[in-house]
């Protein structure tokens, strides 16, 4: 909390060069480009970092492959060259995936016509990752015998990359960056007002921990409020070429439903692809694509019957998945991109929209709206948030060295070697064919030669200290130190991805939660 109290004795009274409005992905990410390049910034949200779509994600860093479909190859290029980017600058957090498509009497083309895509698709992609494969029912049937292959007309097998932890930390990463470039951030801080005079916006900011009133100064706002932007720009007036409308996407949490670690897609009885995803010792089966108005609608009823039905079908289980299996859920309302030409677009093939940005500059009231988006894209998304705000006629230095990214591998193998001195070379209880030192790596970087000095004090601290967890004592310290947790969700949801691997009440009862409670909350 002392992290979180100093940013926000830095907002208040503070003057700066741009705001950012929004924690998600696009937030995080622009506010860590420009930090980065000296300018003054400061990034709040109303909740938590993350707290809204970039923690609904499917955990996939992928080039979009579906948007073949559509031939929209300009889009397919830019997101490859992005897959590509974070997977060498995120080796240990970022991995490769095989995704295996099994296509039946649902799939909109061909197997034979599929399988010429994927070669495409990895021509695309630089041939970054391991080429495609064709697959017959029976090689299916061979490599994951758990598929029911009796009206398959095929298979393909492909190569993406998807995220080894959750969403939500990712972006917390981003959002670190920034702290560590010298902007300051608060999450819980939400935007009361802000109106602009002369060539200064002057912004209220609400506490919503104290309600305490907070006022700054910034040049530039950035808008990056993800499925809420018009509802700030018509706040401000400001009208803009395009807008957002929803699709809802959910996931379902269940037990491991492979051995393999590998994505499973398949085609619902409607024509949409829907994934089998790992997730440490647990599978995500998701997501759907539906049109809402509501953006806080939730999983309803009918989204968990549809999912299960469709995924029975599919695989030949022991025992066939049931409501009860649900571990946890998602739901996540994606901010398409449309034409803001009064058009309701209610008459348009909905699963066609992809999940492109556009990005709006009004010159005059210095606003940078940023509509839509997705994990991938988030690079490109920080360095045209860059470019626009210098075109608004902001100083830029020097980038700082190392503001994406983890640290070099001589950095990692240092670590490693002392990590084994201390005992981290052991595995761990939730992730497939992983060390506990590997995880606390890949969850803290260089900061994890601070939680090694504990534990070479304390041996203790270096012991789980939740069942069916990864995390240990000493993270406890450290996570409150540098990690701005504020609430029980922040740790259990967004810094970590305890809430989505374990049942709520398993997690209620665990006596490490009272450590956990203490650590983090002094409770």
């Amino acid at each position: 909390m002392e992290l979180r109290q100093k940013n926000l004795e830095r907002l208040d009274g503070g003057s700066f060069d741009v705001l950012v409005v929004g924690g998600g992905i696009n937030g995080a990410v622009a506010a860590a480009a420009l930090a980065a390049r000296g300018v003054s910034v400061a990034l709040v949200d109303r909740s938590d970092f993350a707290n809204f779509t970039s923690q609904e994600s499917s955990n996939l860093v992928w080039g979009g492959f579906k948007y073949l479909e559509n031939y929209e190859l300009p889009l397919v290029w830019k997101l490859c060259t992005s897959r590509n980017q974070l997977m060498k600058a995120y080796p240990s957090q970022i991995s490769e995936i095989s995704f295996l498509a099994t296509l039946d009497k649902t799939a909109p083309f061909p197997a034979l016509l599929a399988g010429l895509g994927t070669v495409g698709y990895w021509l695309i992609g630089r041939f970054a990752t391991k080429p495609p494969k064709y697959f017959r029912p029976k090689a299916i049937e061979k490599a994951e015998p758990v598929i029911k292959t009796d009206t398959a007309k095929g298979g393909i097998q492909y190569q993406d990359a998807y995220l080894k932890d959750n969403d939500a930390r990712f972006v917390w990463s981003f959002v670190r960056s920034a702290l560590d470039s010298g902007a300051a951030v608060a999450n819980y801080c939400s935007l009361a007002s802000a109106e602009r005079s002369g060539d200064t916006w002057t912004a209220t900011l609400n506490d919503e921990e104290s309600g305490a009133d907070l006022q700054l100064t910034a040049k530039t706002i950035v808008n990056a409020a993800g499925p809420f932007v018009d509802g700030l720009n018509d706040e401000w007036g400001n009208v803009t070429d395009h807008r957002i409308v929803y699709s809802k996407g959910i996931h379902l949490v269940v037990p491991k439903l492979i051995e393999t670690e590998r994505v499973l897609a398949f085609f619902d009885d409607t024509g949409r692809l829907f994934y089998v995803i790992p997730m440490a010792h647990r599978s995500v089966i998701g997501t759907t694509d539906t049109r809402t108005e509501n953006p806080r609608e939730g999983v309803l009823p009918e989204d968990r019957e549809f999912l299960i039905e469709q995924i029975n079908a599919r695989l030949d289980l022991e025992t066939p998945l049931t409501l009860s299996d649900i571990i946890s859920e998602r739901c996540g309302v994606r901010p398409l991109v449309v034409k803001n030409d009064g058009n309701d677009r209610k008459d348009i093939d909905w699963t066609s929209l992809s999940r492109k940005h556009a990005l709006e500059v009004d010159s005059g009231k210095r606003i940078v709206t940023i509509f839509g988006g997705k994990l991938t894209d988030c690079l490109n998304v920080g360095e045209e948030v860059v470019e626009a705000v210098e075109e608004l006629g902001q100083h830029m230095g020097p980038e700082r060295d190392n503001w994406y990214g983890e640290a070099p591998a001589e950095d990692y193998e240092r670590f490693t070697a002392a990590a084994a001195r201390a005992g981290l070379n052991r595995p761990t209880s939730v992730e497939r064919e992983e060390t506990v030192a590997d995880v606390v790596w890949r969850r803290h970087g260089l900061a994890a030669f601070a939680l090694l000095d504990r534990i070479t004090e304390d041996p203790s601290q270096g012991e789980e200290i939740l069942a069916n967890s990864d995390l240990l004592r000493g993270e406890l310290e450290l996570m409150a130190e540098r990690e701005m947790i504020t609430r029980p969700e922040d740790f259990l949801r967004r810094r970590t991805k305890l809430a989505l691997i374990s049942h709520r009440d398993e997690l209620g009862a665990d006596p490490g939660m009272n450590e956990v409670s203490k650590a983090l909350f002094n409770a």
